[in-house]
């Protein structure tokens, strides 16, 4: 392989691996702490603005992220 060829194979890898890998650990956060804060709400419904902010929490990684895979594909030449 070239120089060229090899830098941008490495920056599809780099960049597929940042949001790959960051969706697979979002998804197993909320798989955690999905049916805690529906255990919980059942017992305290007062409890469910709190669980939805948890929930939505571990979708910033993705963002994050995303934010890196894009810096990886812009900045690296």
């Amino acid at each position: 392989m070239q120089g060229a060829a090899m830098v941008a194979s490495a920056k599809a890898l780099s960049a597929a691996l940042a949001i790959g890998l960051s969706a697979i650990a979002t998804g197993y956060a909320q798989s955690r702490i999905g049916p805690a804060g529906a255990g919980a709400m059942a017992e305290k419904p007062e409890l469910s603005g709190i669980a939805i902010i948890l929930v939505a929490i571990p979708e910033t990684m993705v963002v994050l992220g995303f934010a890196i895979a894009l810096m990886i594909m812009i900045l690296i030449e």
